[in-house]
Protein backbone atom coordinates (compact mmCIF):
# COMPACT_ATOMS: atom_id res chain seq x y z
CA UNK A 1 0.00 0.00 0.00
CA UNK A 2 2.91 2.35 0.66
CA UNK A 3 4.54 1.72 -2.72
CA UNK A 4 1.82 3.53 -4.74
CA UNK A 5 1.95 6.47 -2.31
CA UNK A 6 5.73 6.70 -2.58
CA UNK A 7 5.50 6.57 -6.38
CA UNK A 8 2.90 9.34 -6.47
CA UNK A 9 4.99 11.43 -4.09
CA UNK A 10 8.10 10.93 -6.22
CA UNK A 11 6.22 12.05 -9.33
CA UNK A 12 5.03 15.16 -7.53
CA UNK A 13 8.54 16.05 -6.35
CA UNK A 14 10.63 14.96 -9.34
CA UNK A 15 8.18 15.18 -12.21
CA UNK A 16 7.08 12.60 -14.68
CA UNK A 17 10.09 13.02 -16.94
CA UNK A 18 8.23 15.18 -19.45
CA UNK A 19 7.77 18.81 -18.44
CA UNK A 20 6.79 19.88 -21.97
CA UNK A 21 5.42 23.35 -22.25
CA UNK A 22 2.23 23.86 -24.20
CA UNK A 23 3.41 26.08 -27.04
CA UNK A 24 0.96 27.40 -29.58
CA UNK A 25 2.00 27.64 -33.21
CA UNK A 26 1.53 31.39 -33.01
CA UNK A 27 4.05 32.00 -30.21
CA UNK A 28 6.64 34.51 -31.38
CA UNK A 29 10.27 34.19 -30.31
CA UNK A 30 11.83 36.91 -28.20
CA UNK A 31 14.86 38.27 -30.04
CA UNK A 32 18.05 38.78 -28.05
CA UNK A 33 21.77 39.38 -28.26
CA UNK A 34 24.01 37.75 -25.66
CA UNK A 35 27.73 37.63 -24.92
CA UNK A 36 29.39 34.28 -25.57
CA UNK A 37 31.98 32.19 -23.82
CA UNK A 38 34.42 33.25 -26.55
CA UNK A 39 34.12 36.97 -25.76
CA UNK A 40 31.96 37.72 -28.82
CA UNK A 41 28.23 38.32 -29.05
CA UNK A 42 25.53 36.24 -30.69
CA UNK A 43 22.18 37.41 -31.96
CA UNK A 44 19.10 35.24 -32.41
CA UNK A 45 17.95 37.53 -35.21
CA UNK A 46 21.23 36.99 -37.10
CA UNK A 47 21.11 33.22 -36.61
CA UNK A 48 17.50 33.09 -37.83
CA UNK A 49 18.49 34.91 -41.01
CA UNK A 50 20.49 31.77 -41.90
CA UNK A 51 18.41 28.85 -40.58
CA UNK A 52 16.03 27.61 -37.92
CA UNK A 53 17.60 27.71 -34.45
CA UNK A 54 17.57 25.35 -31.51
CA UNK A 55 18.16 27.11 -28.19
CA UNK A 56 19.59 24.53 -25.80
CA UNK A 57 19.30 25.78 -22.22
CA UNK A 58 21.28 23.74 -19.73
CA UNK A 59 22.64 23.75 -16.21
CA UNK A 60 26.16 24.42 -17.45
CA UNK A 61 29.23 24.22 -15.22
CA UNK A 62 28.95 21.29 -12.84
CA UNK A 63 26.93 19.19 -15.28
CA UNK A 64 29.15 17.02 -17.46
CA UNK A 65 26.18 15.89 -19.56
CA UNK A 66 25.46 19.49 -20.56
CA UNK A 67 28.90 19.82 -22.13
CA UNK A 68 29.28 16.24 -23.36
CA UNK A 69 26.27 16.41 -25.62
CA UNK A 70 26.86 19.82 -27.24
CA UNK A 71 29.04 18.46 -30.09
CA UNK A 72 26.71 15.51 -30.71
CA UNK A 73 23.61 17.74 -30.79
CA UNK A 74 25.39 20.29 -33.02
CA UNK A 75 26.30 17.55 -35.53
CA UNK A 76 22.77 16.12 -35.58
CA UNK A 77 21.27 19.59 -36.08
CA UNK A 78 23.75 20.53 -38.82
CA UNK A 79 22.49 17.55 -40.80
CA UNK A 80 18.99 19.10 -40.56
CA UNK A 81 20.16 22.65 -41.34
CA UNK A 82 19.33 23.88 -37.83
CA UNK A 83 21.73 26.10 -35.89
CA UNK A 84 22.48 25.18 -32.28
CA UNK A 85 22.73 28.02 -29.77
CA UNK A 86 23.64 26.56 -26.36
CA UNK A 87 22.77 28.85 -23.43
CA UNK A 88 24.28 28.77 -19.93
CA UNK A 89 24.16 31.31 -17.11
CA UNK A 90 27.58 31.13 -15.47
CA UNK A 91 30.60 33.39 -16.03
CA UNK A 92 31.74 33.26 -19.66
CA UNK A 93 35.41 32.62 -18.85
CA UNK A 94 34.48 29.72 -16.58
CA UNK A 95 32.12 28.27 -19.20
CA UNK A 96 34.82 28.66 -21.87
CA UNK A 97 37.40 26.90 -19.71
CA UNK A 98 35.11 23.94 -19.07
CA UNK A 99 34.00 23.86 -22.73
CA UNK A 100 37.63 23.72 -23.88
CA UNK A 101 38.30 20.80 -21.54
CA UNK A 102 35.48 19.00 -23.40
CA UNK A 103 36.95 19.97 -26.79
CA UNK A 104 34.09 22.36 -27.57
CA UNK A 105 35.16 25.20 -29.84
CA UNK A 106 31.80 26.74 -30.63
CA UNK A 107 30.66 29.68 -28.49
CA UNK A 108 28.16 29.16 -25.70
CA UNK A 109 25.76 32.01 -25.05
CA UNK A 110 25.97 33.51 -21.57
CA UNK A 111 22.64 34.57 -20.03
CA UNK A 112 24.10 36.01 -16.82
CA UNK A 113 21.02 38.05 -15.87
CA UNK A 114 18.66 35.14 -16.70
CA UNK A 115 16.54 37.41 -18.93
CA UNK A 116 16.56 35.09 -21.92
CA UNK A 117 16.03 32.00 -19.78
CA UNK A 118 13.08 33.73 -18.16
CA UNK A 119 11.65 34.95 -21.49
CA UNK A 120 11.57 31.37 -22.76
CA UNK A 121 10.15 29.86 -19.53
CA UNK A 122 13.30 27.93 -18.68
CA UNK A 123 13.47 28.71 -14.96
CA UNK A 124 11.76 26.72 -12.22
CA UNK A 125 12.09 23.42 -14.07
CA UNK A 126 12.92 20.45 -11.83
CA UNK A 127 13.34 22.84 -8.91
CA UNK A 128 16.02 25.04 -10.51
CA UNK A 129 15.10 28.71 -10.10
CA UNK A 130 18.64 30.04 -10.54
CA UNK A 131 19.42 28.39 -13.88
CA UNK A 132 17.81 26.24 -16.57
CA UNK A 133 17.83 22.46 -16.25
CA UNK A 134 17.87 20.70 -19.66
CA UNK A 135 15.45 22.36 -22.04
CA UNK A 136 15.15 23.29 -25.69
CA UNK A 137 13.25 25.82 -27.75
CA UNK A 138 13.02 25.33 -31.51
CA UNK A 139 12.69 28.67 -33.29
CA UNK A 140 11.69 28.75 -36.95
CA UNK A 141 13.07 31.37 -39.32
CA UNK A 142 9.73 33.21 -39.23
CA UNK A 143 10.27 33.62 -35.42
CA UNK A 144 7.61 31.03 -34.59
CA UNK A 145 8.39 29.03 -31.46
CA UNK A 146 7.70 25.56 -32.81
CA UNK A 147 8.67 23.59 -29.70
CA UNK A 148 9.58 24.06 -26.06
CA UNK A 149 10.58 20.89 -24.28
CA UNK A 150 11.93 20.33 -20.78
CA UNK A 151 13.80 17.08 -20.21
CA UNK A 152 13.76 15.78 -16.67
CA UNK A 153 17.08 13.96 -17.00
CA UNK A 154 20.76 14.77 -16.61
CA UNK A 155 21.62 13.57 -20.13
CA UNK A 156 19.21 13.95 -23.02
CA UNK A 157 19.44 11.20 -25.61
CA UNK A 158 20.13 12.94 -28.91
CA UNK A 159 17.82 10.54 -30.76
CA UNK A 160 14.98 11.55 -28.42
CA UNK A 161 15.71 15.24 -28.94
CA UNK A 162 15.84 14.83 -32.72
CA UNK A 163 12.55 12.92 -32.64
CA UNK A 164 10.92 15.74 -30.66
CA UNK A 165 12.26 18.27 -33.17
CA UNK A 166 10.96 16.20 -36.10
CA UNK A 167 7.50 16.02 -34.54
CA UNK A 168 7.50 19.82 -34.16
CA UNK A 169 7.98 20.22 -37.88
Amino acid sequence: MLIPLVAIGALMVFGSGDDSADVSATATATLFELPTSKGTTASLEQALSESDVLLYFSMGVGCDGCFAQIPEVADALRARDITLMPVMVQDGELVNSVAQSWGIDEPILIDADLSVSEAYGMLGISGHTDRPFHSIALIKQDRTVALVKHYNTMFVEVADMMNDISLAG
